[in-house]
């Protein structure tokens, strides 16, 4: 099964030494789990100040600049993994630089057929 790791975290959470620190360590796992055939993707997102959100009410696009919500904690990247069950998942999901001073999200994938490879 498919599930997506969303690490959100405050942005002011690391200095720039830290941040670069942290995406040598998930290059690392991201080695480490294609190793283990777990891997499918990963990436860091910008930060929130360069979001774009669309929504499209009584068929007309709106477009605005920034997130969604307001929050504490942001979405700052993710790993797209394959695991056997939930408790696998998991344990990815303890390994992720991000876990420490922020969260990990894990969210089931739905496989639905007819999408391309």
């Amino acid at each position: 099964m498919k599930y997506m790791l969303l690490i959100y975290a405050s942005e002011t959470e690391y200095t720039y030494p830290e941040r670069s620190d942290c995406f040598k360590e998930s290059t690392e796992l991201a080695h480490t789990l294609k190793s283990e055939g777990k891997f499918i993707s990963t990436a860091p997102l910008h930060p929130v100040a360069n979001a774009t959100t669309v929504r499209v009410r009584e068929g007309k696009r709106l477009v605005t600049d920034g997130p969604f919500a307001e929050t504490r904690e942001q979405l700052g990247g993710y790993f797209m993994i394959e695991a056997k069950n939930l408790d696998e998942a998991i344990a990815v999901a303890g390994r992720i630089p991000g876990a420490r001073r922020g969260t990990v999200e894990i969210r089931p994938a739905l496989e639905i057929s007819g999408l391309p490879e």
